[in-house]
């Protein structure tokens, strides 16, 4: 008793204040918690029975998952407003937690769920209060924000946060819930706006670092090199290499699995973070590499910028999009070696827009097209502008003919514009070609047998350093074996299995190598 009273600082009044403070706090000391309670209880003549009749809802909400791993005390301080919700009146099962939006966003209302049960049991009138450690964490945008406040206001339903307790439908505590809405809204934009400048800064001399494509990674110091692994960097050359001959992705796709080739594929994040996975080339991989401008020697930043669509729901979605060349915000040529040159880069991407079919401006400059038709896709209507098409007739369509029926299918025309035979001007124009050509034909056989030399060697060393990294695998697999004590079965018998089982990876890899050309010389 006298302990306690003596942590009192301020002298007690003799008077009837003064014995009432006496009691009350030996009471307290007696165990009598009521009392005590109160009289700690903060007054607050906003907080009626009407609305310790209903219940307390307490909304928790941090921004990503990365602050609720490891930025907790934001999280600790929201599970604390239960304490502050008991102070205030309300029972124990009066008070709800709302903590399933923890990692989401306040932005928007799409994924919150838990915000979504709060606007939904606030309209129907069915919660006293809302706590929260300020008005961020309830939402950030001022759409959603003056959505609750008015719905809060007409149901009566209060709002509470560390600063104080609010009332919506008073004029002066809703003109103050707004301001601070407003400037959690332009906190958000400061600091995105701050984030934003530093990256465009450091992005502008060419520091800001982010995950490379394959065939380059970062040296000591900082600085984009290429791989020091021959073997991704000769597979990065030959999809450049291919394309320069055949001049379409889906053909390099082709000829990677023609020829058994491999592709390599750099993780992130993961057990796997930062190694090199070797798998199967596919056509966006190869539209990837072909339209990257760091393989021209370039350092770009903003080649990608998101934008807001809405659904057929009417909910808000954002969109990553790709940005015209000529609004990229860094562009600092030869920053760094490059694959191929500049001009290179620029004719690949006017080749890839030209291979388009579905495009009006590319309507005679696509690719050559498969079939038996010589001019196929190069021929236009005399009549309607348009492109011929291709038709199969005869015996089980072994008979082409040139054709123009889109104005009578589009019903504008009883009749096709023009139809004839493939054979009548493939024959004329594959004459006049060929003499035309007749003087170079020797020059042109030559190089293409030089460019036939120089592709096999090509995928024939991508062979030899596939078998070079097997054979690297077997026999670290095996010196591990060796190295191991004998009498410790458990881990000998592990290395010795995989041991095996890189020599049986040798021998799947060597069975593949085709078996024709220039690949006998591996066997």
């Amino acid at each position: 008793m006298s302990e306690a009273l003596s942590a009192i600082h301020t002298p007690i009044d003799a008077g009837l204040g003064g014995v009432l403070l006496a009691n009350m706090v030996e009471a307290w000391l007696a165990g009598n918690q009521t009392v005590w309670k109160v009289w700690r209880q903060p007054m607050n003549p906003k907080i009626t029975e009407q609305h310790l009749s209903r219940p307390a809802y307490i909304y928790v909400r941090q921004s990503t998952n990365a602050q609720v791993l490891h930025h907790q005390e934001s999280t600790e301080r929201q599970y604390a407003l239960r304490a502050m919700a008991l102070e205030r009146g309300w029972s124990e099962s009066s008070i709800r937690t709302l903590d399933r939006d923890l990692g989401m966003t306040g932005t928007e209302m799409t994924r919150r769920e838990d915000f979504k049960t709060l606007v939904a049991d606030v309209s129907m009138g069915q919660v006293g209060a809302v706590f929260a450690l300020e008005v961020s964490r309830l939402a950030r945008s001022n759409l959603d924000w003056h959505r609750l406040l008015e719905l809060c206001a007409f149901t009566a339903t209060l709002v509470i946060d560390e600063d104080g307790c609010y009332d919506p439908s008073d004029f002066n505590d809703g003109l103050l819930l707004g301001l601070k809405g407003a400037m959690a809204q332009a906190e958000l934009h400061f600091l995105h706006a701050r984030l934003q400048g530093g990256k465009l800064n450091k992005a502008k001399k060419g520091e800001l670092r982010f995950p490379l494509p394959v065939g380059y990674c970062y040296d000591e110091q900082g600085r984009i090199v290429p791989d020091a692994d021959e073997e991704v960097r000769g597979a990065v050359a030959m999809v450049f290499r291919l394309f320069r001959e055949t001049g379409s992705a889906y053909a390099v796709v082709h000829r990677f699995t023609e020829q058994g080739l491999r592709f390599p594929k750099r993780a992130y994040g993961g057990a796997w973070d930062g190694k090199i996975i070797w798998g199967r080339l596919s056509h966006s991989r190869v539209l990837g590499v072909l339209k990257n401008p760091s393989y021209a020697g370039m350092y770009v930043f903003g080649r990608y910028q998101y934008r807001r669509e809405n659904d057929i729901n009417g909910e808000v979605h954002k969109r990553m999009q790709a940005v015209a060349r000529p609004d990229w915000r860094v562009s600092l040529q030869q920053h760094h070696e490059g694959y191929i040159t500049l001009e290179e880069f620029v004719k690949n991407r006017e080749r890839l827009e030209k291979n388009r079919t579905n495009g009006e401006e590319t309507m005679l400059s696509g690719p050559a097209r498969e079939g038996l038709a010589l001019l196929q896709g190069l021929l236009l209507c005399g009549n309607c502008g348009h492109a011929l098409t291709v038709r199969y007739r005869g015996n089980g369509g072994i008979c082409p003919t040139y054709q123009c029926n889109l104005l009578r299918r589009e019903g504008l025309a009883t009749k096709s514009c023009m139809v004839f035979r493939c054979d009548l001007l493939d024959g004329v124009v594959a004459e006049e070609m060929l003499k035309a050509l007749r003087p170079a034909e020797l020059e042109l056989a030559l190089a293409a047998l030089h460019e036939l030399e120089s592709r096999d060697e090509s995928i024939l060393r991508q062979w030899q350093m596939r078998l070079d990294r097997a054979e690297y695998e077997v026999a670290l697999a095996e010196r591990r074996y060796q190295e191991v004590d004998p009498a410790n079965r458990l881990v000998a018998g592990t290395l010795e299995r995989r041991w095996n089982d890189a020599l049986v990876h040798l021998c799947q890899r060597r069975s593949k190598i085709p078996q024709d050309g220039v690949f006998t010389s591996l066997r």
